[in-house]
């Protein structure tokens, strides 16, 4: 940031226009009109922020100015929260403190300013060792005061939207961090129209050639799925007003980030994307009391002009979702023989399913703030309990977190008949430690529906059940295989990390013992050669190992301690010695600058891995990571793992270009289509003789009369996998032909 005198004259309008339009906005709501202190705390900030300006140039008091409009028009929130949003960076940028805050507005915008201070500058930081401590703070902080991330996720939002002006680099730390951690916030705490923009806008940057492409066939497709929409929703016009209804109708077109994903998932192109559009429709109940029958009556109402989805219907009107979701889903199969989904919501449920949490202040007039925080209450006590557990692994507690973000949700039944929420995919053992810790740790299998299900059983929405125990069950390593449920992973390990303590206090006890009956004293250097003659990395691990009684100690110990066949060790593993045991900085390891981009050439692509979870080849758009040794690895953008290193160890990331040309690289190809005879001989005809490529492996499995296989190729770069895709199409009966992600 720049400091300048003054703002021109046309700057110092366009920030009066901004101030006076998130006026009009909060007097247009139902909040109590509270002018004076907005206006103050404008004031406040525009003085605090005077001179500054952003990295693109424009004054600095249009981002809280616009951060407050967010928190105002977006999600719904009041005066406080328009003061805070307002003054959310004066304590962390200027020389103001929170006594100065609580001083001029009072202790609860105090509170919350401090809130947001504590986790400036997005949940990690610059250092990666603070990231999960950073990310402790912010959901403690909801804890204190959910408007805290309410108005954190509305800045997150707007420095989304204001991306451009940041370097490259920058531009993948932020979109990780925001599709890893910011998107699914939004999503748990109901802020849907708000989570789906943080995904297209991460997903613009991330990946620019691809968010374009989708954008563009859907530009080509808007009028065709404009006149499906008006051929389908005619009838459905004609009987809702015949019935009497007032109601909004309008469609809705799945995000590019939506049907990128999905496209992704199932190896699927554009065109097979078969739920591109959907109908909402948004009606206003006779009563409160007849909300959720006059539902229903649509939905029988629509079920007599098409016919529906058997599978699927979804009634989170009965059973709302975790975050207060409310609406009856069903897909309907058009006269054109598409099918679309129809959402149906009263006008409350849309309001909550935009707006989320702050919707519930809305329709519980005279209610107080507090009052209205049991939508969140379940969730945040999981949460406190993961906390609880002193020292996690920054990545596992991340991912631990994430699990319970985004889920589609299950309902489970008690032996009593009580009701439970689950995330799908969820397992007994994930049941267990839902009902209790006691349960968990002592799960040893479960009566599902009253029939024995292990502790590995998935379970399917309605199922009952009751966990079945043993005082002599212990938790092991294995649980976490097939736990999936933040609560239960984070309460293994926990127990695990408690288990492994012990081991390694016993462990200690048998190593002095051993050097006090040989009279030995051991230094840093004998006990790193003990650990070398055990294959383990830390002392840590030698002593867990000794108190599991999984070494004995004997002579070899006992004759690295005293220092005798010295010169023999020393020959025996330098013979053992690998590149890794090198010290950064070594021929081998590049030197690393992460503010430069790292270009990637045929004489020294050896000195980089190639990420195996996403296989990169020259054209994919790619970034480096440099690990702790200096080792630099090469993934895909896009590659999952690379999103949890972007979000986690964002000053690790580096911006990378290619200028390879003879090398090969490994690609795999799905193709799926109907089975005929001589598919297999032409496509083995075009990989090895038309283009003239080196085939590693072709699987092909046919099934009744269908046919699915993937075929591995060697290739010098993306070019070259868009010219055999485009050959492998051009067989007849060949529907699909994808290159598969991992």
């Amino acid at each position: 940031m720049s400091e300048d005198n003054l703002f021109s004259p046309d700057e110092e309008r366009l920030i009066d226009e901004a101030f006076q339009h998130l006026i009009d906005s909060y007097l247009q709501t139902k909040h109590r009109k509270k002018v004076e202190i907005i206006t103050k705390a404008f004031q406040f900030a525009r003085q605090a922020h005077k001179g500054v300006r952003r990295h693109s140039g424009e004054p600095y008091i249009m981002h809280p100015l616009a951060v407050a409009q967010i928190v105002c028009s977006e999600i719904g929130l009041g005066s406080t929260s328009i003061c805070s949003a307002l003054l959310h960076d004066v304590v962390e940028d200027t020389d103001y403190t929170t006594d100065d805050i609580k001083n001029v507005f009072g202790p609860k915008i105090a509170q919350i300013v401090d809130g947001l201070t504590k986790i400036a500058g997005g949940i990690f930081g610059d250092k990666a060792s603070a990231q999960a401590e950073n990310f402790k703070k912010l959901l403690l902080t909801m804890n204190d005061d959910i408007r805290v991330i309410l108005i954190k996720i509305a800045d997150r939002l707007h420095n989304m939207r204001t991306l451009e002006s940041m370097q490259p680099r920058k531009q993948y730390k932020i979109a990780g961090e925001t599709l890893y951690i910011y998107a699914p916030l939004a999503y748990r705490l109901g802020l849907n129209k708000i989570k789906s923009e943080l995904e297209d806008l991460s997903f613009k940057y991330e990946h620019p050639n691809e968010y374009r492409d989708i954008q563009e066939k859907l530009s080509f497709s808007r009028e065709e799925l404009n006149n499906i929409y008006e051929d389908f929703t005619s009838p459905i016009v004609e009987k809702l007003d015949e019935l009497g209804i007032k109601y909004n109708m309008f469609g809705r077109i799945k995000s590019p980030y939506s049907i990128w994903k999905k496209m992704n998932k199932n190896n699927l192109t554009f065109e097979e994307v078969y739920d591109i559009l959907a109908v909402r429709i948004v009606f206003d109940p006779t009563s409160p009391e007849q909300e959720q029958n006059e539902c229903f009556n649509i939905y029988l109402a629509l079920t007599k002009i098409y016919k529906s989805h058997p599978d699927r219907l979804r009634d989170w009107v009965t059973h709302p979702k975790a975050n207060g979701y409310q609406a009856l889903h069903v897909t309907l199969m058009s006269k054109s023989g598409q099918w679309v989904e129809v959402q149906i919501r009263s006008r409350r449920m849309n309001d909550i399913a935009e707006q989320g949490i702050a919707a519930h202040w809305k329709y519980k007039e005279g209610s107080s703030y507090e009052e209205d925080e049991t939508e969140l209450t379940h969730w945040l006590e999981t949460i406190k309990e993961i906390l609880e557990d002193p020292q996690p692994d920054s990545m596992d507690f991340l991912d631990t977190i994430k699990l319970n973000l985004y889920s589609s949700e299950i309902f489970i039944f008690t032996p009593k008949g009580e009701l439970r929420t689950m995330p799908q995919g969820s397992t007994v053992l994930d049941f267990a430690f839902t009902v209790h810790t006691y349960l968990g740790t002592n799960c040893i299998g479960a009566k599902v529906n009253h029939k024995l299900e292990a502790i590995n059983y998935e379970l399917k929405s309605g199922d009952q059940v009751e966990i079945l125990t043993s005082k002599s069950q212990k938790v092991s390593p294995e649980w976490l295989d097939f736990a999936t449920t933040a609560k239960a992973r984070g309460k293994i390990k926990q127990m695990l990390r408690k288990e492994e303590r012990a081991n390694q206090k016993f462990g200690e006890a048998i190593f002095h013992e051993f050097l006090e009956k040989e009279d030995l004293e051991v230094d840093s250097v004998k006990m790193e050669r003990i650990c070398r003659l055990h294959g383990m990395n830390s002392r840590e691990e030698l002593m867990i190992a000794l108190g599991q009684k999984k070494i004995i100690l004997g002579d070899a110990e006992r004759n690295i301690i005293k220092g005798e066949n010295d010169s023999w060790y020393k020959r025996f593993w330098s013979s053992f010695s690998s590149p890794k045991d090198k010290k950064p900085g070594g021929a081998d390891t590049p030197s690393v600058d992460v503010k430069n981009t790292l270009i990637i050439n045929d004489l020294d692509m050896h000195k980089y891995t190639f990420a195996s979870c996403c296989n990169p080849v020259p054209g994919d758009s790619v970034l480096g990571f440099v690990d702790e040794n200096g080792h630099i690895t090469i993934h895909k953008r896009k590659c999952e793992v690379a999103n949890k290193l972007k979000s986690a160890n964002g000053n690790r990331i580096l911006t990378v270009e290619w200028q390879i040309e003879n090398s090969l690289f490994p690609v795999t190809i799905y193709m799926k289509g109907l089975d005929s005879i001589g598919t297999l001989g032409k496509i083995t005809e075009i990989i090895s003789k038309k283009m003239n490529v080196n085939m590693n492996k072709l699987v092909i499995e046919s099934k009744e009369g269908l046919f699915e296989g993937t075929i591995s190729v060697m290739v010098h770069n993306l070019k070259d996998v868009d010219k055999i895709q485009k050959e492998l199409k051009k067989i007849k009966n060949i529907t699909t032909v994808v290159r598969k992600e991992e």
